[in-house]
């Protein structure tokens, strides 16, 4: 029987959002199936749902950091906080809109969110930035010119407010079978759903 899909909402500035994605890639090998991501910005995300991100509070943000951690210990996985956090993604994730067309969406995904919670790069340096896309092995020119076509800003804008009505407020969310589940936390239910 074939299974639901799984739409996973994501911001490569998310920690929880990275961890997610490692076990999702895992899923994905393990079963064959394919996860649909979909790229939102976390910000504007934010601002629609009046929410402030708790990794900025100092008190939540020392939870976090710990909570993180143990998480990836617990999955296995290579992780550290980035230093540079909170992480400006609104070029990123508009980004993996120009990658998306273009036929380098998933390798793009991959290397960002190792560049930021694994090799702890400062992405919000532009000089940084424009280092790691030219290492990418993609067209620079043309990437960086589509950065601010208006099309791609639209579009990013549009899926984050298409999130937001759908009653998303923060990243990963995974909607399966018509169901909503907040925080990596919840992939055991998430793949539980779709494997009904």
């Amino acid at each position: 029987m074939a299974m639901k899909k799984i739409d996973f909402y994501f911001d490569i500035s998310s920690p929880y959002s990275y961890l997610a994605h490692t076990q999702l890639r895992k899923f994905e090998k393990e079963t064959g199936e394919k996860i649909n991501y979909m790229p939102i910005f976390l910000g504007g995300l934010h601002r629609l749902a009046d929410i402030h991100a708790p990794g900025l509070n100092p008190y939540k943000g020392k939870y976090l950091i710990k909570d993180l951690k143990l998480f990836a210990d617990k999955y296995k996985v290579n992780y550290q906080f980035n230093r540079y956090f909170p992480i400006k993604s609104i070029y990123i994730m508009r980004g993996a809109l120009v990658a998306e067309q273009n036929n380098y969406f998933h390798n793009y995904i991959d290397k960002f969110f190792i560049a930021a919670w694994v090799d702890s790069l400062n992405l919000n340096d532009e000089k940084i930035f424009e280092k790691f896309l030219k290492n990418m092995n993609i067209n620079f020119a043309d990437f960086f010119e589509k950065l601010s076509d208006p099309k791609i800003k639209d579009d990013l804008k549009n899926k984050t407010e298409a999130a937001f009505k759908k009653g998303i407020f923060g990243a990963p969310t995974f909607v399966v079978n018509g169901k909503m589940f907040w925080g990596q936390d919840r992939l055991e239910f998430v793949f539980k759903e779709a494997k009904k």
